[in-house]
């Protein structure tokens, strides 16, 4: 007896695989970042010498602190994919990283090899999310949702112009603060 796959099991393959792609080059890259960025600042280049390449590694390798919340960022989003319930936060949690990789690799002239990677783990990401499209637009209409409560009358406008002038408040007082102004 010959088992024969449907649409929705062709459909479970291919998320799984994506996933299964996707995790472990987070996992990889994420483990990485303990030797990847290590003596990396330590040049005696001058700043106006170094490749974009150089220099974005002298900056991570500035503080590995840095570069280990971006691998620990990774892995983190690596292991949410691996679960169906946490996969749309896994991959949404991916997508903001490997933007932020991607966008480096592009314009400080990282490896081409580096940046193809980080593209193909986007576009995993980007399936998986496709595949999950239903479940992502169900929580973004649950955090976007408005009730009744944003009906404009006189409370809400009050509480919006009370908000408003609290807001101004605050900001004046940042801005004091981290400029020294106090």
């Amino acid at each position: 007896m010959a088992l024969k796959l449907e649409k929705k099991d062709w459909l479970e393959v291919i998320e799984l695989a994506v996933t299964w792609i996707a995790a472990m080059g987070m996992f990889i890259y994420g483990v990485a970042k303990v030797a990847q960025f290590n003596g990396a600042a330590d040049i005696d280049t001058p700043v106006s010498e170094l490749s974009g390449q150089s220099l974005m590694w002298a900056f991570y390798g500035y503080s590995l602190s840095f570069a280990l919340i971006i691998g620990a960022i990774e892995i983190t989003g690596g292991a949410l994919l691996l679960f169906k319930k946490t996969r749309v936060l896994g991959g949404l949690l991916l997508t903001t990283v490997l933007t932020n990789i991607i966008l480096q690799d592009i314009f400080y002239q990282v490896n081409a090899g580096a940046l193809r990677a980080a593209v193909i783990y986007q576009l995993c990401v980007c399936i998986i999310l496709f595949l999950n499209r239903d479940r992502l637009f169900n929580a973004l209409k649950q955090v976007l949702a408005i009730g009744p409560s944003s009906s404009f009358n006189k409370k809400r406008i009050f509480i919006l112009a009370v908000a408003f002038f609290l807001f101004v408040l605050l900001r004046v007082g940042e801005f004091y603060i981290s400029t020294g102004g106090f």
